[in-house]
């Protein structure tokens, strides 16, 4: 059964009137109130601080009146001011209830709307039967109850809205209109209206408007958004630009390639949302109580105030007292608000580091993790190795050799592959064409060539005995020993040369490293490169454990064989050759993903290539799910020792005097309680990795 996103009580979407689609995602809610909350925030806070601007002069007026001015008929002049109170500053207490009967649920509203109902109807009977009941007031506890539990509600919103800065911050990103080509004249149109294969003009400075691919003239783009680069990346027709990226100096015509919720700042937005819908097990318990709560405190309430009145001596008007102070004492909102409050501010706190969370259980597997598996070549170095050594074999020469490695490594997106097809375009060689590409995981490359088979093989993956009659193994031993990972480029079965290669360890991934140890995290490298390279990579970054030479499928064998021990273990990858093991870990965790947000391997997304958003992931997750257990902790200690108190457990050492101020201090109780738990998931928005361990 889905929850209200607002105030967290269960929803029954069968019979539910009251919903709203956003981020392609149904959104269910139990009261007019929270449904306004959700589609326009800032103008329900508005709503809210003009009804506290009239309920705060009026409930303290009424406060004089009762106590402190000696004003004949004085509750004549209070019963208006209350009534306002009551009737306008509540009135969404009562539109709440009405909701509520009419989906058949129980929400808080309908504690507030009874509790203080039944304070202002006995003073208003009072007043008009003054020989049938006592001559007791109490417009100043319905005014003060309506406050401060309005009071409450309001300090919720502002920390609510501080909370959603990032889904609000993505959507503010993007321009209103776009200028879209048509019949060769530029019409400004709704972004809403721009449709797949619509080109449109981005003049410099502006703002992208969909994605899709550059076809007339040059720029250079701000990524920063998506990637994490703070230099502009030059794009030149055929190039992919994204929406809400900015454009550089050149004016630019774009043809788009995905619109509205297929862009990828749309699925930025929506895994934020599907995140802030998570749950974490610990939740269940919480929604089974919320889910019976209001019911079973209207009845403790009404027990609570017929057993004073029956068997304890109560005189009929601390009866409703006690019936009132137990309904409005009350909180089921702070069982609904543990997990969305903690989460919500979790995932917009990673991501304004580019980390998102994607399923509705990844925060809480992330937070399980103990060990971590991780990749060498574009995750723990720059992803970005140069080609450094070029060594012909007897007969070729260092030209030839290039040509065909770059004719083989130009079917390839792998780092070494980009790195050999870098260095031909640099040194201006034609690359012939390739023809039969045949990719071998973990292994190299093979196709035709001006019809020669030709190949390239890892050094990892070639037998050592083609290498001796070819002269080049003294060679091969010289890169292994320099730390460098080299493939042979063969013809046939003959190798014709090496070629070296030298990523140097990414800036950062010593200090991420530090961190996880920190935390409790285990780290391995796995990589199918060297023993002598995968050791001087693991030396500079401080990584104890490591095994090299592994192909994608030994990488998942030892990933397995660390599961059955009982590890929960994430994986560490880009996604060229580690979709096998980021699917079979518990937590995979795809890094570098930049524009490919919709990734199916990875339960944690890192858009920048930067290993320490592993260690902020972890820790954010485990931080996140420490606060839904504290939220919760709260919620129950709360409910569990104010309510005994409201039902009059003290009443036998203080007497019924207590319910003279009672009623108002379970008020202002009930009116903070909410915001207590959002302020307690607010400190999640300054963790980071120099903070103490989590």
């Amino acid at each position: 059964m889905p929850t209200d996103p607002v105030c967290g009580m269960f929803v029954d979407e069968h019979s539910a009137e009251l919903k709203l689609i956003r981020d392609n995602r149904t959104y269910y809610f139990c009261n007019a109130t929270c449904m306004a909350t959700f589609a326009d925030p800032e103008r329900q806070l508005r709503e809210v601080r003009n009804k506290l601007l009239v309920a705060w002069p009026l409930s303290v007026a009424i406060l004089l009146l009762t106590y402190l001015f000696s004003i004949p008929d004085w509750p004549f002049i209070a019963l208006p001011l209350a009534t306002v109170v009551q009737f306008y500053s509540g009135w969404s207490y009562y539109h709440g209830t009405w909701d509520a009967i009419k989906s058949r649920i129980a929400n808080m509203d309908v504690l507030i709307a009874v509790g203080t109902t039944v304070a202002y109807a006995y003073s208003v009977a009072a007043l008009l039967l003054p020989q049938a009941l006592p001559q007791v007031f109490y417009f100043d506890a319905s005014a003060l109850i309506v406050t401060l539990i309005l009071t409450g509600s309001y300090l919720e919103h502002l920390t609510r809205d501080r909370a959603r800065d990032a889904l609000r911050e993505l959507r503010a990103l993007l321009p209103s209109t776009a200028s879209v080509l048509r019949e060769g004249r530029e019409t400004e149109i709704p972004i809403a209206d721009v449709a797949v294969d619509d080109t449109f003009v981005v003049r410099p400075g502006g703002r992208i408007p969909a994605d899709g691919a550059l076809v007339e003239g040059r720029t250079a783009v701000n990524e920063a958004l998506v990637t994490g680069e703070s230099l502009p990346v030059d794009k030149g027709p055929g190039d992919k630009v994204i929406a809400g990226t900015v454009n550089g100096p050149g004016r630019i015509v774009v043809r788009a390639t995905q619109v509205g919720e297929d862009t990828v700042l749309s699925q930025i937005g929506g895994l934020l949302s599907e995140a802030e819908m998570g749950q974490v097990p610990i939740q269940q318990l919480a929604d089974r109580i919320a889910a019976v709560f209001t019911p079973v405190v209207l009845t403790i309430a009404l027990l609570a105030g017929l057993g004073w009145y029956a068997f304890g001596h109560a005189p009929f008007n601390v009866a409703l007292l006690v019936f009132v102070t137990v309904a409005i004492t009350a909180c089921p909102c702070a069982f609904g608000l543990a997990t969305p409050a903690a989460i919500v501010m979790g995932t917009g706190r990673a991501a304004k580091d580019g980390i998102l969370f994607k399923g509705r259980d990844a925060i809480e597997k992330a937070s399980r993790v103990d060990l971590v598996l991780t990749d060498k070549t574009g995750t723990l170095t720059r992803g970005h190795p140069e080609l450094t050594d070029l060594i012909p074999a007897s007969g070729t020469d260092v030209r030839r050799l290039l040509e065909t490695a770059a004719a083989l490594e130009s079917a390839s997106e792998h780092p070494l592959a980009r790195a050999v097809v870098a260095r031909a375009r640099n040194e201006h060689v034609d690359v012939p064409k390739i023809t039969d590409v045949v990719a071998e995981p973990g292994q190299g490359l093979r196709g035709t060539v001006g019809g020669r088979a030709v190949s390239v093989v890892s050094g990892t993956a070639l037998p050592r005995a083609a290498l001796e009659g070819a002269a080049l193994a003294s060679a091969a031993d010289r890169l292994s020993g320099e730390g460098k990972a080299w493939s042979a480029v063969l013809e046939g079965t003959r190798p014709i040369g090496l070629l070296g290669f030298f990523d140097d360890p990414a800036p950062g991934v010593p200090e991420a490293v530090a961190a996880l140890e920190r935390d409790g995290v285990s780290v391995v490298m796995l990589t199918g490169d060297t023993d002598k390279a995968a050791r001087r990579v693991a030396s500079r970054v401080g990584i104890r454990e490591f095994h090299a030479a592994l192909t994608p499928a030994r990488k998942l064998e030892y990933l397995r064989a660390r599961q059955a021990e009982g590890k929960r273990v994430a994986f560490v990858g880009d996604g060229i050759n580690d979709a096998p093991s980021l699917m079979a870990a518990d937590v995979g965790i795809a890094i570098g993903a930049g524009a490919d947000v919709a990734k199916e391997a990875g339960g944690v997304i890192l858009m920048r290539s930067d290993f320490r958003g592993v260690a902020l992931s972890l820790r954010l997750a485990r931080r996140t799910v420490r606060k839904v257990r504290l939220n919760l902790f709260w919620a129950l200690g709360y409910n569990t020792v104010l309510l005994p108190i409201a039902a009059g457990i003290l009443v036998p050492f203080l007497g019924f005097g207590i319910y003279g101020f009672l009623p108002m201090v379970g008020a202002l109780a009930m009116g903070l309680s909410s915001t207590s738990v959002m302020m307690n998931s607010f400190s999640l928005r300054w963790v980071s990795l120099s903070g103490t361990p989590a």
